[in-house]
């Protein structure tokens, strides 16, 4: 397993070069059944990267562009009227797919923004009082784009708490810029990759993943972790139940990218900041621009890092 692993690793990062840090957080989310919330400056590869990971598992793929006139139907579908048959038919939306792409996510109502709620909390959909399951794996990648604020609708904390983790891209350096150039000047854009796994066999990783030991003191170490950034001086928004959760399922999946038999002090610190990142605010900031804000909660999260005991 661990060899398929590292090579959808070696796949996503050399499709979308400079995106090591936002390729392992896909694939941490993937196998421990979360969601991610990409944020970034246009152009640097977020859709590439979510593309990319749904030829190689082989699974559907959908892109949504979020607008202030989306409508919920736009997202979950409608029922529409069928004259021969005399019955209404579901057209399902692009939810019914393993991977959605929920682009800028921040430029759509709160109302569209809450539609997603059930999809990933309960990988469903309630409409017309008819419950429709969601395909398995399922998995949502949004993207928020923080250098525009005008005209954007900041996510809620109970929507960002649906995210199990969150990762910032930036531009990569000079020599992996070069390596873009050098990917377009060959025609070299994905359509060339063949699938590496199937998502029968993710859905069988997302099992193995949830019966990974997670050993007492480890336990203790997450809530101990999680209790520092509630009590930190320097934090707003205290992680919530959800949150201590999240970091154990991700700390989970960590393990079984890194081929550990059970979850080691160091799985649950990669996953600490990704984790927590998103669902924390700087004390006393309650405008600004998201990046230094940002900034600002990984910092004290890499402080709480260094002063807390590993057992």
């Amino acid at each position: 397993m661990k060899a398929i692993l590292d090579t959808l690793r070696t796949q996503l990062t050399g499709q979308v070069v400079g995106a090591d840090e936002a390729a392992y957080s896909l694939l941490t989310a993937l196998l421990a059944g979360g969601h991610v919330l990409i944020q970034g400056a246009p152009g640097i590869g977020k859709t590439s990267l979510a593309k990319t990971l749904a030829r190689l598992i082989d699974g559907t793929f959908r892109r949504v562009q979020f607008t202030p006139d989306l409508l919920p139907s736009d997202l979950l579908g409608h029922s529409i009227f069928n004259q021969p048959t005399g019955e209404f038919e579901f057209i399902e939306g692009p939810v019914f797919s393993h991977l959605m792409l929920a682009d800028e996510i921040n430029r759509t109502s709160p109302r569209i923004q809450s539609a997603l709620l059930e999809c990933m909390n309960e990988s469903q959909v309630s409409i017309d009082g008819v419950t429709r399951p969601l395909p398995t794996p399922f998995l949502v990648i949004a993207t928020q784009n923080n250098r525009y604020a005008a005209g954007t609708f900041p996510l809620p904390e109970p929507q960002l708490d649906r995210f199990l983790l969150s990762v910032e891209m930036r531009l990569p350096g000079l020599e992996d810029q070069a390596e873009i150039l050098r990917h377009h000047a060959v025609g070299m854009n994905g359509s060339q990759l063949e699938p590496v796994v199937g998502v029968e066999t993710v859905a069988e990783w997302q099992k193995a993943v949830r019966s990974l030991p997670v050993s007492d003191p480890v336990c203790r170490y997450i809530v101990t972790l999680c209790e520092a950034a509630r009590s930190h001086r320097d934090l707003n928004d205290g992680v919530s139940a959800r949150g201590s959760i999240a970091l154990m399922r991700a700390a989970q999946g960590v393990a079984m990218i890194e081929g550990h038999e059970a979850v080691y002090p160091d799985d649950v610190k990669s996953a600490f900041v990704p984790v927590l990142a998103h669902r924390l605010t700087p004390a006393g900031d309650e405008y600004g621009s998201e990046m230094p804000r940002r900034s600002r909660v990984v910092a004290v999260l890499r402080e709480i890092l260094e002063n807390t005991p590993v057992p």
